[in-house]
Order: structure tokens, then sequence, then C-alpha cells
């Protein structure tokens, strides 16, 4: 068996570390060809990964061009703990303000510097000026180095 078959995350660990993270390295194709990667927080709407950004970004020009994207989640620090999962898709543009602040509204839920009370206020100031993403997966990849622990 191939080590990348033994890391393999099944499709419901996979899930469980996408629903517990809250960034993830978003790459988007700049004018000339080369990655654009940032870091960007999200959340899951129907087991979709879901973002929003400033309309004149560079990353919602990239898209507007070309929909492709490499989402990538990880966790880790040492080799036998290293975990990630990476979505390569078509990244659906939101541009209805019900969408967009659907999507704000549920990133804006997971961090942890917008109070409860704040969190309406905060996702219709920054919806204004916001496009928002649904990530329609291609594939998916998936690897957890702890199943390679020695004796493990």
């Amino acid at each position: 068996m191939k080590q990348r078959d033994q890391v393999a995350m099944t499709a419901r660990e996979a899930a469980a570390l996408l629903t517990v993270s809250r960034k993830l390295q978003l790459a988007t194709i700049n004018p000339d060809g080369t990655p654009h990667l940032v870091t960007m927080f999200y959340a899951l709407i129907d087991d979709r990964i879901a973002f929003w950004t400033y309309r004149g970004s560079q990353k919602a020009r990239n898209l507007a061009r070309d929909p492709r994207v490499s989402c990538l989640v990880e966790t880790g620090e040492e080799y036998f703990e290293l975990r990630g999962v990476q979505v390569t898709g078509i990244a659906r543009c939101v541009t209805d303000q019900a969408g967009v602040l659907g999507i704000g509204r549920r990133i804006a839920a997971r961090l942890p510097d917008v109070p409860a009370g704040a969190l309406e206020e905060y996702v219709a100031q920054a919806a204004r000026k916001r496009s928002g993403f649904i990530v329609e997966p291609t594939r998916v990849a998936s690897w957890d180095h702890r199943k390679l622990r020695p004796g493990g």
C-alpha cells in the first residue's frame, strides 16, 4: 500500500477537519498565470467552503477571470501530527445581498473577536463592499500523518 493511501482521510474525517477549522489558504490564478495565495476565514454552507472578499480585491478579480481555486486547510506542527484537506474546484460568485449576508454571518459567527451582539452590525457594514463565493469541489485530497505514527 502506498503511503498516500495510508494517510488519506475518510470523507467523514475530512469533513470534521473542515468543520472545526476557521482559516484556509486560498489559491487563485493571477493574470500572468502565477498563483495568488492568501489566508481567508471561511465557513461551510451545505458542506461547501464559503468565503467573502472585497469586490475589488485581487482574488475577486482573479476569480471573475478564472474561477478555478485550490483551498488548503491544514493543522499540525510535527510530521506525525500533520493533517490537511485540499479542495480544488470552481468558486461560484454570490452577489445577491441575502447570499452575501448569509455567508458573512456564518464566517463572523466563528470569529472570536466579533462579539455576538455586534455580529449583525459588523456583517451588514462589511457586506456592502463584498461578494461571496462558494466552492464547488472537483477534487478533494486529504492526509493524516497521525496514521503513520510508529506503533499506531
